[in-house]
């Protein structure tokens, strides 16, 4: 079955020169429906610039991306938002809510942005509201809701209508060790369901809700779990 996420040999390098720096290096990297991967790696090592170029907000120097069987760098930058709203959601540690919009309208936005009638798109925000368990919220803006409850939104737009990617930079990183452990149990339930889920995270805790763990340094792979037990690379140090 080919993956829904495959970056094939993808380098990534900010400015020239002196200040040249090389984010990744020639990473390959997959995720497949149904699979959780986490991504670790002390500051620095390229975790988000996976995610940003994963996910379609930036463009790898070199190398290819494809989510569900589109080069994602033979479309425009048109295309590829086309593609945040239908395919790929992404949820950020920092929730990115609109505070002018109730919960309902956050997650509706991808959906009436890509032409859907606003009746529609709320139906599709409720139900998805309703997945992560905060349906009775859909007419609360963000200001009037906890941390947690933030991100259960925000995950909720991130999932909406039949997306089947599912990126998280940090996402339990503004809140409590219980909330966090909720969301990353919606997050779970997700890719249980049959999307495929890439998790930035630097807590072992977290990664052990993922099917495999891959580990960078300095945009290199430096390890991965494939077919051995999370729980052993996290209580081992990867070979460096």
């Amino acid at each position: 079955m080919s993956p829904v996420l495959r970056l094939d040999t993808v380098t990534r390098v900010h400015g020239s020169g002196e200040t040249e720096v090389q984010a990744l290096r020639g990473i390959s990297f997959s995720a497949h429906a149904g699979e959780l991967v986490a991504v670790m790696g002390p500051s620095g090592s390229g975790k988000s610039t996976l995610l940003t170029i994963a996910g379609g907000l930036d463009s790898p120097t070199a190398g290819t991306v494809t989510v569900e069987g589109t080069d994602l760098g033979s479309l425009g930058q048109a295309g590829r938002a086309r593609m945040r709203r239908t395919s790929i959601g992404y949820v950020f540690q920092g929730f990115n809510l609109v505070p002018a919009l109730t919960a309902a309208e956050n997650v509706a936005l991808p959906r009436e942005l890509d032409g859907e009638s606003a009746r529609r798109a709320r139906a599709a925000a409720l139900a998805a509201l309703e997945e992560v368990g905060i349906a009775d919220l859909a007419d609360r803006f963000p200001d009037d809701m906890s941390g947690g409850q933030q991100q259960r939104v925000a995950i909720a737009r991130a999932v909406v209508g039949s997306r089947r990617l599912i990126l998280a930079d940090e996402p339990t990183g503004a809140l409590d060790s219980e909330t966090g452990e909720e969301v990353l149990r919606l997050l779970r339930a997700r890719c249980d369901a049959g999307a495929a889920g890439v998790l930035v995270t630097h807590e072992a805790r977290h990664a052990a809700w993922a099917d495999r763990v891959v580990f960078l340094r300095d945009g290199v792979v430096v390890d991965e779990s494939g077919s051995a037990p999370v729980e052993r690379l996290l209580d081992e140090e990867p070979a460096l």
